[in-house]
């Protein structure tokens, strides 16, 4: 697994874990620093970061292209997963969106349900072929 697949876990896991706990992220790094367990990869940091930053136009998008899915019922992990693919598709330039793409449902995958990954997919993929115009 290569250091920014392991950035992109970690960063799932410290986002799930902050909304598990109701907690700001920053409260969670701080929490991680303090025991000493912060992350290592500062890419980690970036996404957990950015995804909280731009969380609400995050969670709008979810919401459009989650055909009959309120952003609330999704299971948590495919929101997550969600979040992260769509800020690493949107407002990461050195990440292909192809990659971007095949990480997020790397992680469906791995974590969720047997209807995750092609979910995942398909919303990332509305995403992509958007992406100018949601960027516009």
């Amino acid at each position: 697994m290569s250091a920014r697949s392991k950035a992109r876990k970690r960063a799932l896991d410290l986002i799930f874990a902050a909304e598990a706990r109701g907690m700001s992220v920053d409260e969670l790094l701080s929490s991680q620093v303090d025991a000493g367990e912060a992350p290592s990869n500062e890419y980690t940091v970036t996404l957990v970061r950015g995804v909280h930053e731009k969380a609400a136009r995050l969670d709008e998008l979810i919401s459009t292209y989650a055909e009959g899915w309120t952003i609330e019922r999704l299971p948590a992990v495919d929101r997550n997963v969600l979040r992260l693919g769509i800020y690493e598709l949107l407002y990461v330039d050195d990440v292909p969106d192809a990659v971007a793409v095949s990480e997020a449902v790397n992680l469906a995958r791995d974590l969720s349900t047997d209807e995750s990954p092609g979910f995942v997919n398909g919303i990332l993929a509305s995403v992509t072929r958007d992406k100018e115009r949601l960027l516009a």
